[in-house]
């Protein structure tokens, strides 16, 4: 199968992660305490994947295999999860436009750099000027996109305090990027995808546990239960398409390309959610700055893709 084959693959993943944010997001208005939430969220992936491995519970790893896994790979998930734990601590400080913009910056250019050094098992390209320009147009649409977000905070000023938190949700993008190189290290280790993705979240599901047991408060009343939709907790299951999407496509389609298609995927369906208002979303109607941002990220994606 050549790379390219995968593509509508990785687009669907993208779609799927941007809806399962706004399910999430809806989800959260429910559950009210954001760690209950994340826990909610991530428990029915960990029960599905588990589940397949057990239906499928062959090929295993072997011991060479295993002691060929590089001790971080099975930290994909949790250096993933920085993102999330950065947009329940961080959105309300610096805006959605803001956090999303930094983070899905660090996202593409740490992409980029995975490929062309060949970081973290993947194969090196070397240094090619037009995907990197590709990357700096998709910086471009994105920052013109986050300035229009619903709810952001892309008109109001958060104050010195606000910015000084831009270098912590940079890094929170850069791990989201290597995150899916270390998952796609653990399912080379690991030879079945389904028991590398149970590994992958397991750790995540654990850290989220934790925090909310040490901060259990507040916690949802009884209106608050009853106001949730039958769709709400399969968010993380739709997000979760796109981690397993990594484990499996990023050795083929490199870590630029995937992530770059993902993220197009995702802020363009994201768009489409704000215009017709669904999911319970604000409705923003799509303006120049969000058209000429999306026909950059296209026209970025192009460049990382085929060059």
């Amino acid at each position: 199968m050549t790379a390219t084959l995968l593509y509508p693959f990785i687009i669907v993943a993208g779609l799927l992660q941007a809806l399962g944010n706004s399910m999430n997001a809806q989800y959260r208005s429910r559950l009210v305490n954001p760690w209950l939430t994340a826990v909610a969220s991530f428990l029915p992936i960990v029960f599905v994947f588990a589940t397949l491995f057990f239906l499928m519970p062959t090929p295993l790893p072997t011991l060479a295999s295993l002691g060929g896994m590089p001790w971080y790979a099975p930290l994909g998930g949790v250096a993933g999860a920085v993102a999330v734990f950065g947009g329940l601590a961080f959105v309300d400080k610096v805006g959605a436009g803001p956090f999303n913009g930094l983070t899905i910056t660090g996202n593409i250019l740490t992409s980029l750099a995975l490929d062309a050094f060949g970081l973290f098992g993947l194969q090196a390209s070397g240094f090619k000027p037009l995907p990197w320009l590709g990357g700096l147009l998709m910086v471009g649409g994105i920052i013109l996109i986050a300035r229009t977000s619903a709810g952001d905070g892309g008109e109001k000023d958060e104050g010195l305090a606000g910015k000084l938190l831009y270098p912590f949700i940079l890094v929170a993008g850069v791990l989201q990027a290597v995150g899916v190189a270390w998952n796609a290290q653990l399912n080379h280790a690991l030879v079945n995808p389904w028991l590398a993705a149970t590994v992958s979240f397991l750790p995540v599901v654990f850290v989220f546990a934790l925090v909310f047991l040490v901060r259990p408060s507040p916690l949802p009343n009884r209106d608050d239960i009853a106001g949730v939709r039958w769709w709400m907790p399969l968010a993380g299951l739709a997000g979760a398409v796109a981690v397993f999407g990594g484990l499996l496509f990023v050795h083929e389609v490199g870590a630029g390309a995937f992530n770059g298609l993902l993220i197009t995927a995702n802020l363009l369906t994201s768009i489409a959610l704000d215009h017709f208002g669904l999911l319970g979303m604000k409705q923003v109607k799509i303006g120049r700055e969000r058209l000429g941002g999306a026909g950059l990220m296209a026209a970025g994606i192009v460049l990382i893709s085929v060059f």
